[in-house]
């Protein structure tokens, strides 16, 4: 493999022309087809096979008008003057800035809440509802505009009128304001790190443009595939950070060969087949790790999984072939890794925290273990579900409208539960309907059943049930439970059977299949740790301490989640706004996303300790030299993740913040507890055992050369030619 990318990095730099306007057909020809193409992300996050979507399919049959794909803005309305909404001054103003509506073509109709019923029994809080002609993902921003106008006049007339809707919805950014913070901050460390600004940019040019093929192919392909639309956020994440990360390795590795006294031709080609070696494991591994997401057998995450390895695998391709060409075309501006006496005298010694880590092995593996532990406390506390509106700033009027319907209908009317019930034809089986909903009407949190709807068959009616909590709250979801408990019990008495649907039914089975199916997830990445790291550092208890890290980490960084977003503390410090469940898919989507990047480090780190000891075999010098030479790059590779998902934590959307912010706290936690703290101090601890294969395993297992023995051969051989 590394004599492979010698010599794909010599070619490279020989063709750096042809290799860059290569690069840029390409991401010309890919763009211009997903721009004439569009997008078509999928809205939904549905798992096939649950009793709720089933139910619900089912309903969508036997009640076709009952599930409106259409897309509709709801004004939610209060007034406190002396007679409320039914005042005739307050009413006129609100039915005439409604009729100001209907001049958009694509209004369909408009419900009143003097026509629909909405108003509370004071009067003071009612909704109408602007219904479009088109789904909500299609409603243009000229007519989400006219709502806000509208909406605008009303508040000038002391009448509080918020949005919220489908048709109201705002478009995910992809590479918003906030996002570039994170890449600026990047820059600064990336300049601080190579000591220049122009070579600090080339990783962020590099990442841009593999992460613009990607993104452009993912866009293209949600016309024939079920994209969901945060993967396209998510896709971003990892793969400007990577590309950033993977650039990083090789041009420090570059310049490390420039000090060497190596031509830059042949140092780009030994950087690209050293460090390009560990980019492609790193970059292999987090594609497997994402691809791995489809075993789960949820679709929407299977495609994440896809769209998030698209974008690292050009990350990977950007690395190995862009980078080569941009280095040789730069030439003497990018300078050579300076070293002075005093550091040559140092790096004999090892740094200065190598020396403090490998001083107090026991100390430090102990300190860091106790507080990574200390912080995945509250893991076990830890409920998952959807986050909705309540998330959002109260800036935001899809918050205050969410606020106003809780203060008016009661914090179920945000997740009504849909009932589909099958009895007899005729008068005794609607008298039988009649007895059960009055029963389940008693049961525990449930507020109000509606009136049943009887559907097409005569045998089987719709009606609702809303629950006096909100959709993600812990008594919502019991109640679900109960009502599905009770079946049996209610066909035996009543020859009734309920079945239970509706989006938040449907979002609690989703949170449950994702429960079930993150520890078989997490049993497959472990082992593929195992045996991957196996293959790569020739030893037994390697893997088995990177695996034992990755799961420190994790539980870490989900228990800091749990403590911040779900149990509220320092909210405002983070900027959330109100206490949530966490993602439902936040964990599995974290335990690949974060092992791979866990994966990444361990390399970088690791793989320069079995060079040293290879070439010493003395096991606490390699240490050293690991943490010398490799520790300063994962520092800032580090640091380089973090400022990129701090970037899209401070985004709006309750989701992306969500991804954003737990890998923001897992890369640090990994980057600079895991692998700067704890590994050096184990690998200490373990001394030369920690590279013990048994030989019969040694001579089983593939050798992928990730130090690069034979591109050492081949530079001495030429250099043997050549005197």
């Amino acid at each position: 493999m590394a004599k492979l990318l010698y010599r794909i990095g010599f070619w490279s730099a020989q063709n750096r022309l042809k290799v860059l306007l290569g690069g840029l057909i390409v991401l010309l020809a890919v763009s211009g087809l997903a721009i004439s193409a569009g997008a078509n992300f999928n809205q939904e996050t549905t798992i096939p096979g649950l009793q709720s979507q089933k139910t619900l399919e089912r309903m969508n049959e036997e009640f076709p008008g009952a599930q409106d794909d259409h897309g509709k803005t709801q004004i939610v309305l209060k007034s406190d003057g002396d007679q409320g909404l039914n005042d005739a001054n307050v009413q006129k103003q609100i039915e005439t800035q409604l009729q100001s509506l209907k001049k958009d073509p694509l209004v369909a109709s408009i419900d009143t809440p003097y026509e629909n019923h909405s108003m509370t029994a004071d009067g003071t809080i009612g909704y109408a509802n602007v219904n479009y002609a088109v789904p909500g993902a299609e409603v243009p921003q000229s007519s989400k505009d006219l709502a806000d106008q509208a909406a605008k006049t009303l508040r000038a007339s002391n009448i509080q009128a918020e949005l919220t809707g489908s048709g109201y919805k705002p478009e995910m950014e992809i590479g918003g304001a906030t996002e570039g913070v994170g890449v600026i901050i990047a820059l600064v460390i990336l300049t601080f790190a190579f000591g220049s600004f122009l070579t600090g940019i080339l990783p962020i040019v590099t990442a841009a443009a593999g992460l613009g093929v990607g993104v452009m192919l993912i866009m293209y392909g949600s016309n024939y595939l079920d994209v969901p639309t945060f993967a396209i956020s998510q896709s971003s994440m990892v793969g400007l950070a990577v590309g950033i990360d993977y650039a990083l390795l090789i041009i420090s590795r570059y310049r490390q060969e420039l000090g060497k006294g190596h031509d830059r031709t042949e140092a780009i080609a030994i950087a690209n087949g050293t460090a390009g070696s560990s980019v492609l494991f790193a970059g292999v591994t987090v594609i497997i790790a994402l691809l791995g997401l489809s075993v789960v057998g949820v679709p929407f995450l299977a495609m994440m999984g896809i769209a998030g390895a698209v974008c690292v695998l050009l990350a990977v391709l950007t690395a190995i072939t862009i980078v080569p060409a941009l280095l040789q075309l730069m030439g003497k501006r990018i300078k050579p890794k300076k070293t002075s006496r005093r550091q040559n005298q140092r790096a004999e010694r090892g740094n200065l925290w190598g020396r403090l880590v490998t001083g107090r092995p026991w100390l430090t593996v102990l300190a860091g273990v106790v507080l990574l532990g200390a912080i995945a406390l509250p893991f076990a506390d830890m409920q998952t579900g959807l986050p909705d509106d309540s998330q959002q700033s109260t800036e935001k009027t899809e918050r205050r409208a969410y606020d106003l319907l809780t203060e008016g209908y009661g914090a179920g009317s945000h997740g009504p539960l849909v009932i589909l019930a099958d009895t007899k034809e005729g008068e005794a089986g609607a008298a039988d309907l009649d007895k059960a909903m009055k029963d389940i009407a008693a049961y525990p949190n449930v507020s109000s059943v509606s009136p049943a709807m009887p559907g097409a068959s005569g045998k089987t009616y719709l009606f609702t049930v809303t629950p006096t909590t909100g959709p993600n709250d812990p008594a919502t979801i019991e109640l679900v439970k109960y009502i599905r408990s009770q079946v049996p019990q209610v066909e035996a008495q009543d020859h009734v059977t309920f079945n239970v649907t509706g989006s938040t039914a449907v979002n609690i089975d989703i949170t449950q299949k994702l429960n079930q199916a993150l520890p078989q997830f997490c049993l497959i990445i472990v082992g593929l740790a195992f045996v991957l790291l196996t293959v790569v550092f020739r030893s037994l208890l390697v893997p088995i301490k990177a695996v034992l890290g990755f799961i420190l980490s994790l539980a870490a960084t989900l228990g800091f989640a749990t403590f911040v977003i779900q149990q509220g503390h320092f909210q405002n410090l983070f900027g959330f706004h109100n206490q949530s469940p966490i993602l439902n898919f936040l964990p599995i989507i974290l335990v690949g996303i974060l092992f791979g990047l866990a994966m990444d480090y361990e390399v970088f780190l690791v793989s320069r300790m079995r060079e040293a000891f290879k070439h010493t075999g003395d096991a606490k010098k390699s240490v050293l030299i690991g943490m010398r030479d490799s520790g300063g790059v994962v520092t800032a590779a580090g640091l380089i993740m973090v400022s990129v998902f701090t970037g899209f934590m401070m985004a709006e959307d309750p989701m992306i913040k969500v991804m954003g912010f737990a890998l923001t706290f897992g890369i640090f936690f990994d980057a600079f507890i895991v692998r700067l703290f704890i590994v050096p101090g184990v690998m200490s601890l373990l001394g030369k055992s920690a590279w013990y294969l048994p030989k019969w395993l040694d001579r089983l297992l593939p050798n992928l050369d990730v130090e690069g023995e034979e591109i050492a051969k081949i530079v001495e051989e030429k250099y043997e030619k050549a005197s």
